[in-house]
């Protein structure tokens, strides 16, 4: 995901000019729409290496992967250059963490309409406007429907703890603040490539004592490396490009469309069916997402509106 002048200075590669013309836009929906069927893939995998084991497997894949494609330099970077990748590299470590634990107990659209709850919640708090009062009671009114209407009343706690522990440690929010700085300070995807090699020297003690060999069997890798491609490489990539055009907030718009997309992966590849209530909550959910975040922006614009009048 990411900055801006970091692809302008050496000259961009062409697979990077490739993906870069379908616009920051196209490109954070073609990054979504392949996270979602990456992590509806892993889910089918994780009978046969547990969910520490397919996040090992999916980070470490992806490192390497990366780590061969950009060849990044070690030298030449500033101790705040490496401090912003390894803050990276642990929030995608985290991420990937609580993400997997909660879909290997609770279905991939609810899960990721959980853990959009806690951006969502920043964005209401950070914003002294009454008009979030309106977002928030959208947002109350989706986990109401999902704990009343069959939803989460119906699903494994520890999976829902995973999931709002997710939300509560901001984690979409910290990846998008740090992948930006990343591609800003990083050309191409180098600061991406070394933030994945760092989340997968840290992940990999886990998957170890998890999975064992069981992660070394070939079918295990095969699906693992799928997952990797799908899951981290295509669409980090995907949106640090999108993200030295792209402002911001209307990125985290953008990724307010998550549970939708994750939702019809599970319902494609897992048969993950939804109700008509869980469908309305999921609805209500991305609402109040988009709303929130439309508010800041629209707030942002206006303060600086203000300051730019003379006095």
């Amino acid at each position: 995901m990411p900055g801006s002048g970091s692809g302008s200075g050496s000259g961009g590669s062409r697979p990077a000019r490739g993906l870069g013309s379908l616009g920051p836009v196209g490109l954070v929906l073609a990054g979504g729409i392949s996270v979602q069927f990456g992590g509806a893939l892993a889910v089918t995998l994780m009978p046969r290496a547990g969910a520490l084991g397919v996040v090992t497997l999916r980070l470490a894949v992806a490192a390497l992967v990366m780590l061969v494609i950009c060849r990044p330099r070690l030298r030449g970077h500033s101790r705040t250059d490496w401090g912003t990748v390894i803050v990276f590299g642990v929030t995608m470590a985290a991420m990937n963490g609580l993400f997997y634990q909660a879909l290997a107990r609770i279905p991939l659209g609810l899960a990721v309409t959980l853990e959009v709850l806690g951006p969502l919640a920043l964005s209401v708090l950070a914003s002294r406007r009454a008009v979030n009062v309106v977002w928030a009671g959208l947002a109350l009114c989706g986990v109401f429907l999902l704990g009343g209407g069959g939803g989460v009343g119906g699903l494994d706690p520890l999976g829902i703890a995973f999931a709002l522990a997710l939300a509560a440690g901001s984690a979409w929010a910290l990846y998008i603040v740090f992948s930006a700085r990343t591609g800003r300070r990083f050309p191409q995807a180098d600061g991406l490539a070394l933030a994945m090699g760092v989340a997968a020297v840290l992940f990999l003690p886990l998957g170890i004592v998890e999975s064992g060999a069981r992660l070394l069997d070939p079918t295990t890798l095969a699906l693992g490396a799928a997952v990797a491609v799908l899951s981290s490489v295509l669409p980090y990539t995907l949106e640090l490009l999108a993200l030295r055009r792209l402002p911001a907030p209307t990125f985290a718009i953008l990724m307010s469309l998550e549970p939708a997309i994750a939702a019809t992966a599970g319902f494609l590849i897992l048969d993950q069916a939804l109700t008509t209530v869980e469908a309305l909550a999921i609805a209500l959910v991305i609402g109040a997402s988009m709303g929130a975040v439309r508010t800041q922006v629209g707030r942002g614009k206006a303060g600086r509106e203000r300051a730019e009048v003379p006095g």
